[in-house]
């Protein structure tokens, strides 16, 4: 079958007003991964829909999260974008990943999460240092919800600190970062391709 991705915004921006660099880190994250015939869908923007906190998939009317995890869970590969703030990962991504906390209680008899089998990459961009720390952080609550983290799964730009040049602003992306993510692309790819065609077998409650 044919691989499929989604990417994730967390930016604190809204749609319709001012870029976001999020949104050209993704951008160059998507174009990787269709080189590997991997069909890139739809960038959700976690600002522009309401989800709720709490740690269920569904917290009740209004609620956007259920059909974005539906969105998510769809696909092979999640591009989880966000940018530094604070040193930190934005607030949107850690309502997400706290979303995603329900997976630990959603397994099928051999007790897999539904992200069992389903990887995730990161693109993190900044004017102040946190992206080592962010990856870190991003990759550990993800694994521990299910998802299989590829090698050099995260792709990153930060500026000098304390100034104000963004990403989205830069002229030419740097080499480096055009390379990780070319090497983002080609790994995630090939990982997704395995776990498709071999998934996790699982492992059976009191085994």
């Amino acid at each position: 079958m044919p691989l499929s991705a989604i990417a994730i915004n967390c930016t604190l921006k809204r749609s319709g007003g001012e870029q976001s660099s999020t949104d050209r880190m993704i951008g160059l994250l998507a174009d990787e991964l269709r080189k590997h015939e991997v069909e890139v869908r739809d960038t959700i923007r976690i600002a522009d829909h309401d989800i709720k906190p709490g740690v269920s998939s569904d917290e009740g009317e209004g609620d956007a999260w259920p059909d974005i995890r539906r969105r998510i869970l769809d696909c092979d590969i999640l591009i989880f974008g966000t940018p530094v703030w604070l040193g930190q990962m934005s607030s949107l991504a850690k309502r997400v990943l706290e979303r995603m906390d329900a997976f630990l209680d959603e397994t099928d008899d051999q007790g897999r999460m539904p992200s069992f089998g389903k990887v995730a990459v990161a693109g993190i961009v900044g004017n102040e240092d946190g992206a080592h720390a962010i990856t870190a952080d991003l990759f550990q609550a993800l694994n521990d919800v299910g998802w299989t983290i590829p090698s050099a799964a995260s792709d990153y730009w930060v500026g000098e600190a304390m100034q104000s040049k963004d990403f989205k602003d830069l002229p030419q992306i740097p080499d480096p970062v055009k390379q990780g993510a070319a090497m983002l692309g080609a790994n995630a790819a090939h990982l997704a391709k395995l776990l498709q065609q071999q998934p996790y077998p699982g492992v059976p409650e009191g085994s």
